[in-house]
């Protein structure tokens, strides 16, 4: 249906939160994508099909290493990117000129518990997208780092130009694990690489195992939430929109190579190599219990407010410089807290149908 196209963007992690906004988003900028997603059962399979159904994706025609077509120009394979056939298949059947890698086992609690899932995945599976990358001549692989990799730093805001040698969860040291593996097939093989270090995504259709969806549910059931560390917790609170822009925005500008005297010595996110780093946040961290004050405006209901000490692999707060992102695009985030957590209650209640 596609083969020969010269867009074809593949989206790992396609029915997830942040790929299927970003799929959306790609064909409304003229791309052919394919989508590819495990729809493993880390939270609820449900809340998957109905993003893929927002592409335009028929879920009951869905079946695991079958391609299917959606009427968006959106195509998608259940598979994970583990599966290294899958992937070597994808590639080799499609002329792929971009890739927008956003697969990986989220989340920094469950990394304590589950660390081998964390290797599959977002090692393992990394792995297998880079080679592809290799074999194939892509013109850009942009991936999702997390402003988890800045650990114990307590310079803030957090800059690319900072040193992240101290991850305090495997999540985390697994997305730092991503960007050497970048810079490094980058270097070897020339392939134009961009890491971007999320900052707190939020908004409609977002992880049940978030923030935002966990205390809004409770706040409307009327049940207690947890806030950790005693409500002395801030973060860089980013809508989807805001994200989403950043993203195709920075797809569009591959990195080049460079001379030994354009590089500034002491910042570690870019190189000689075809590799850039950015941040993208929105530049304002917000204190959790002004986020909860939002989610309750929002709702017109209190919450009940059950505080409790920090967790394991939790950092006080996140706080983007997004001036490198800024530069090379232009990207300025427009969606205030207020604004985002009240577009977040609204999908919410309407697909809750509360």
């Amino acid at each position: 249906m596609v083969k020969g196209d010269k867009k074809i963007l593949l989206v790992t992690g396609s029915a997830g939160f942040i790929g299927m906004h970003v799929s959306l988003r790609a064909v409304a900028e003229g791309y052919k994508v394919i989508g590819v997603d495990d729809l493993n059962g880390y939270y609820d399979v449900s809340l998957k099909l109905s993003r893929l159904e927002q592409q335009g994706i028929t879920t009951k025609e869905i079946y695991p290493g079958r391609l299917i077509w959606g009427n968006s120009g959106i195509g998608f394979i259940q598979g994970g990117v583990e599966d290294r056939n899958l992937i070597n298949r994808l590639f080799n059947e499609f002329k792929i000129s971009k890739v927008v890698h956003l697969a990986a086992q989220a989340g920094v609690r469950y990394s304590i518990d589950n660390p081998q899932v964390y290797i599959r995945s977002n090692i393992d599976g990394f792995f297998n997208v880079l080679e592809a990358c290799r074999n194939n001549k892509v013109v850009h692989l942009v991936y999702a780092s997390s402003s988890s990799v800045y650990g114990l730093n307590r310079t803030v805001p957090f800059k690319v130009t900072d040193h992240v040698d101290h991850p305090i969860s495997l999540y985390a040291a697994t997305k730092k694990s991503n960007e050497l593996m970048a810079h490094t097939y980058s270097h070897l093989f020339g392939i134009p690489t961009t890491g971007l270090r999320f900052f707190t995504v939020y908004g409609p259709w977002g992880r049940p195992d978030m923030a935002l969806f966990k205390f809004t549910r409770n706040i409307v059931e009327d049940k207690p939430i947890d806030v950790y560390n005693n409500g002395n917790m801030s973060r860089d609170f980013t809508y989807i929109d805001d994200i989403v822009e950043g993203i195709v925005r920075i797809l569009e500008k591959p990195p080049t190579q460079r001379s030994m005297d354009e590089l500034d010595d002491d910042d570690p996110s870019r190189s000689v190599a075809p590799y850039r780093i950015c941040n993208i946040g929105r530049n304002e961290p917000v204190k959790l219990e002004a986020f909860i004050d939002a989610i309750e405006l929002a709702t017109g209901k209190k919450a009940i407010r059950n505080y409790m000490p920090i967790q394991p692999g939790d950092v006080e707060r996140t706080y983007a410089d997004v001036s490198d992102l800024n530069k090379l695009t232009g990207y300025v985030p427009k969606v205030a807290v207020n604004e985002g957590v009240q577009k977040f209650v609204d999908w919410y209640r309407n697909f809750y149908r509360l």
